[in-house]
């Protein structure tokens, strides 16, 4: 809990709402406190194995209190996800995972379309964002590492029908792919307008 509790208060002096909580049934009762103050009209979410441990997501589709854009029902066509994940740029609430932020207060991600980052930078009035201890790391260095070793390389081995290099060899080897997932990087590192955006650390291992 000690590191997480260090990030938390780097987070704080960058602005950032921070929450610090036990398990990922914590996280849930703190992201729907958040959602619930809020009062989004419309919810969009970034796909993040670690926000979905919390089950928010099933919570937001069975509260009729909110309109959820789910660009990720894989019943809809393709070109309509996209479309609907063009919408949550506009939604009122956005929530995501991280991955990876480090001890000095910094957010880091690296994504394929743009959809998961683009709402955290700017577009919706909210932003929850969960991460578990696991993400936490020293410094930039290690965050780049982190996610180029480890959740990269994990993240394409659930998708068996995209081909790159890293699901073979299990880190980044800055391919030229066209299912390559490592397109843009995000690095955040204060808030604005202060405490738009919520962090939620879990003291558990979460996510990839």
């Amino acid at each position: 809990m000690e590191k997480l509790e260090i990030c938390a208060a780097a987070l704080r002096r960058h602005r950032f709402e921070t929450a610090v909580v036990r398990d990922r049934a914590e996280a849930f009762d703190a992201m729907r406190r958040a959602v619930e103050a809020a009062a989004p009209a419309t919810v969009a979410f970034g796909d993040s194995m670690t926000m979905r441990a919390t089950g928010i997501v099933e919570w937001l589709r069975d509260d009729p209190r909110y309109r959820l854009l789910d660009g990720f029902d894989a019943s809809v066509p393709r070109p309509e996800r996209m479309e609907i994940r063009r919408q949550g740029l506009l939604s009122d609430l956005f929530v995501t995972g991280i991955n990876a932020l480090t001890e000095q207060g910094a957010l880091y991600w690296l994504d394929m379309v743009g959809n998961r980052v683009a709402p955290v930078i700017f577009g919706p009035r909210k932003v929850i964002l969960v991460a578990g201890r696991n993400k936490i790391v020293a410094d930039g260095a290690a965050a780049e590492e982190r996610i180029r070793t480890v959740a990269a390389p994990r993240n394409v081995a659930r998708h068996p029908d995209f081909r790159t290099p890293c699901a073979v060899a299990g880190r980044c080897m800055d391919c030229d792919s066209p299912d390559r997932i490592c397109n843009t990087w995000v690095r955040m590192e204060r808030c604005f307008p202060a405490e738009r955006v919520l962090v939620v650390l879990v003291d558990e291992d979460l996510g990839l």
